[in-house]
């Protein structure tokens, strides 16, 4: 999915046999944890920091966003910043949390921006929140961060496994644009992801892609919402809205 987006093709959710994961089948993987559906990967195609072994594919999932700038008592942990930091380093060697860096045109304010934390269990999440697959299809609007993990975490997989080399950052700026993913790849192209926990698109959802691609200029080869719905539809710009399940297309 990645090399494919990344060319700029139309992102497809319907390719490689994969079954499209909507409604209550889409409620259920979140809470649920674990990796989508199983698709084959070419012999030799597992590459880059996170590929096989502990920080691979059998290394814990999910994800809670806190950042590192937080104050202790917002980030739920007592007894001043450096408990907080060593718990964080604990958390990262048990490959609970991972580190996303900002993305930014210029280099060094990435180095200088507040990366965000990501809890790295999309089940645990789910569980620590109270979060059950029942409640999800009744009432959606705490589900958006457990999709948010779930969606994360299997764009994690697929980098180890494409083509390209990918980076994953996130996007948020001084007036609270935010993109949730944004993949780039070793020639500076970028993808934006945002993830919806709902099976319709408005307006105000594509916010944080298109600021995204007016900084990002040439850079910006596509912006990806992914959707609780089964149709791609082109929205313009390079701006599409696809099915959760194109993660598993081709």
């Amino acid at each position: 999915m990645l090399d494919h987006v990344t060319e700029g093709a139309q992102p497809d959710g319907r390719s490689g046999g994969v079954s499209l994961l909507t409604g209550a089948a889409l409620c259920a993987q979140g809470p649920a944890g674990g990796s989508g559906p199983a698709v084959a990967v070419p012999e030799g195609h597992c590459h880059g920091a996170n590929a096989g072994g502990i920080g691979g594919a059998d290394r814990p999932r999910g994800e809670r966003v806190v950042g590192l700038g937080d104050q202790p008592s917002q980030a739920g942990m007592g007894g001043g910043i450096r408990r907080v930091v060593r718990y964080i380093g604990v958390f990262e060697q048990m490959y609970l949390l991972k580190r996303i860096d900002v993305w930014a045109r210029n280099r060094l304010k990435r180095v200088a921006k507040t990366p965000k934390l990501q809890f790295i269990d999309s089940g645990l999440l789910a569980n620590l929140m109270d979060i059950h697959a029942k409640d999800v299809q009744a009432d959606r609007s705490r589900y958006g961060h457990v999709l948010e993990s779930f969606v994360f975490d299997e764009l994690l997989r697929h980098s180890t496994t494409s083509d390209g080399d990918y980076r994953l950052l996130y996007y948020r700026d001084a007036d609270k644009f935010e993109v949730d993913v944004v993949i780039e790849n070793s020639a500076g192209q970028l993808v934006g992801v945002e993830v919806k926990a709902a099976a319709t698109v408005k307006e105000r959802d594509l916010r944080g892609l298109k600021k995204l691609a007016r900084q990002a200029g040439d850079q910006f080869t596509a912006g990806v919402l992914l959707y609780d719905g089964d149709e791609t539809l082109p929205l313009g710009n390079k701006l599409w809205a696809a099915p959760i399940s194109t993660l598993w297309g081709s």
